[in-house]
């Protein structure tokens, strides 16, 4: 079975190339795995370098990489709580993850 597609009577040559940076930055960051999981993983709330290591069966000093390029990107956000000085938490900012979306959809979904 042959799809047909439709025969524009005029070639469209004004075409501009669009601008991808945005969303293209944003799916080179997640496509990496380390990066991709502790996402995921911070979709369960706040977590330390040492937990997310365990969890990733990775090293901690590779996870603090992987974390500084999120948190660079704004999509993580460290701090310290309570009592526990010692150790940094980490969270997904929400608000900027929804806008990461938002830009992958502009290139994945056609607009309504």
């Amino acid at each position: 079975m042959s799809i047909e597609l439709p025969v524009l009577p005029d070639l469209r040559l004004a075409y501009r190339a669009p601008d991808v940076e945005a969303p293209l930055a944003v799916a080179t960051l997640v496509a990496d795995r380390t990066r991709a999981s502790i996402l995921a993983l911070l979709a369960d709330g706040p977590h330390c370098v040492c937990e997310m290591a365990a969890a990733l069966g990775a090293r901690e000093n590779n996870v603090s990489n992987h974390l500084a390029r999120l948190r660079d990107a704004g999509l993580v956000r460290a701090s310290r709580h309570g009592g526990d000085s010692r150790r940094v938490y980490y969270e997904r900012d929400e608000a900027a993850c929804a806008l990461a979306v938002a830009q992958l959809r502009t290139l994945l979904v056609t607009p309504a």
